[in-house]
């Protein structure tokens, strides 16, 4: 009996520790936090971290799921739209209501895969998942809109959107966000 309820207490502080690591993560980048910094922010005392991930690659790993988990909602609040196009428009349109977010943090997916690339934990690859699911859903959309080209402008568009990313956090100028979603959309209206 004991058992069954820390088991169903431990998914509400793990997944409060989850989001706090892919927050915390975002804004303070891999080497500068720590755990006590992801404890604060999932108000869970740090020696409870513990309990739930033995190390710091643990929580990283989490925070990494936290983003796939976060994806998947996206992709399936966008698949309820009804055409590719619809689709690709509300995506842009996601990341310029993030464009303040992004100018003071740089994409959260974006700057962990650039942050874990220098390592060579695994961690690098677990990040590439969640971008490639993106990437592939992109391309799912162009092939519906009759392109044969569907996963050249899917990449292009997820490298137009790191690329903004990158500028909007740089010159910390959340109006390239919105200028490069408008532009990226009206390039979505020329494929058709």
């Amino acid at each position: 009996m004991t058992h069954s309820k820390s088991v169903r207490r431990s998914p509400g502080k793990r997944e409060r520790l989850a989001a706090a690591a892919a927050q915390v993560l975002h804004e303070q980048g891999v080497e500068q936090t720590t755990l006590a910094d992801i404890a604060r922010a999932a108000d869970v005392p740090v020696g409870n971290v513990y309990y739930y991930f033995k190390t710091k690659n643990e929580l990283v790993e989490a925070a990494i799921d936290a983003h796939a988990q976060n994806l998947r909602a996206v992709i399936g609040a966008l698949d309820a739209l009804p055409t590719p196009q619809d689709r690709l428009k509300a995506l842009l349109n996601g990341w310029i209501e993030q464009r303040e977010l992004t100018a003071q943090y740089g994409c959260p997916t974006g700057t962990l895969a650039s942050e874990l690339d220098k390592r060579a934990d695994g961690l690098d690859q677990a990040i590439a998942k969640v971008i490639q699911v993106l990437i592939d859903w992109a391309e799912q959309q162009f092939q519906a809109m009759g392109r044969d080209d569907s996963r050249e402008l899917a990449i292009a568009l997820i490298a137009a959107y790191q690329g903004v990313s990158l500028l909007t956090n740089t010159f910390r100028a959340p109006d390239l966000m919105t200028a490069e979603g408008r532009r990226l959309e009206r390039w979505i209206d020329s494929l058709t």
